[in-house]
């Protein structure tokens, strides 16, 4: 009885860290859409950035020359003159950059409180690891002198589940957890670089296009461990 017992407890304590597992996975998601919502206010950034960048037209080239001489136009001239930036595709510009700073903001605000529930869950997890350790511990210092009934119940349980594929031990759970979280920690952290790059340091077109570039990549993220994660949720 008390090896059933024991048995039932590492049971359910293995239904925790499944659950905790599990509530993991969707924080993981969840932090994949707001990657790809990010990469859409990053694009939108380097677009609206380079419309207002747009070069002005060279007046030197003679077929230029003559087509501006052909058509000296108020629309023209003017467009001419501000720079071949028209007004309200300008303000227009303007407006969207403004939007694409604030969501990259908001963005990285959502991704420390996201990082912070997924922390919480693996501090939950090593709490029942921890719990699971001590109960063992305990068992089996209880029943020493039993204990060629206890290994013989535990040799009978491996041959069985050598057998009969078993499902992941607590201990796989907090390693892929533990994996899982330091790459979206290492992800936000170049986010993070980025998206203040864009903002006190006036980035080249090309380095905004390697920022996009970087964004998508992900080049922390091993797409093998989290396919393999999902896996484990049934």
């Amino acid at each position: 009885m008390d090896i059933k017992r024991k048995d039932d407890v590492m049971l359910d304590l293995d239904k925790k860290v499944y659950q905790i597992f599990s509530d993991f996975m969707m924080r993981v998601m969840k932090f994949e859409e707001l990657v790809s919502v990010g990469s859409s206010f990053l694009a939108g950034l380097h677009q609206h950035l380079e419309l207002l960048r747009r070069r002005p037209i060279h007046k030197t080239s003679d077929v230029v020359e003559g087509v501006i001489k052909a058509n000296g136009t108020k629309r023209l001239k003017a467009y001419l003159k501000s720079g071949c930036i028209n007004l309200d595709e300008g303000v227009q510009s303007v407006s969207k950059l403004i939007e694409c700073q604030k969501g990259l903001q908001e963005h990285m605000s959502k991704v420390r409180g996201l990082l912070s529930e997924v922390e919480g869950l693996m501090t939950a997890v090593q709490g029942v690891l921890t719990s699971a350790c001590e109960y063992k511990f305990s068992f089996e210092g209880q029943h020493t002198a039993g204990g060629f009934v206890v290994r013989r119940a535990e040799l009978e349980k491996e041959e069985m589940e050598s057998i009969h594929p078993r499902r992941p031990s607590a201990s796989d759970y907090a390693a892929i957890m533990c994996s899982i979280y330091n790459m979206l920690k290492q992800d936000f952290i170049m986010q993070e670089k980025i998206i203040v790059s864009t903002e006190i340091c006036h980035p080249s077109s090309e380095e905004l296009g390697s920022y996009t570039t970087m964004w998508t990549l992900r080049p922390y993220i091993k797409d093998e461990i989290i396919s393999e994660a999902w896996k484990f949720v049934t």
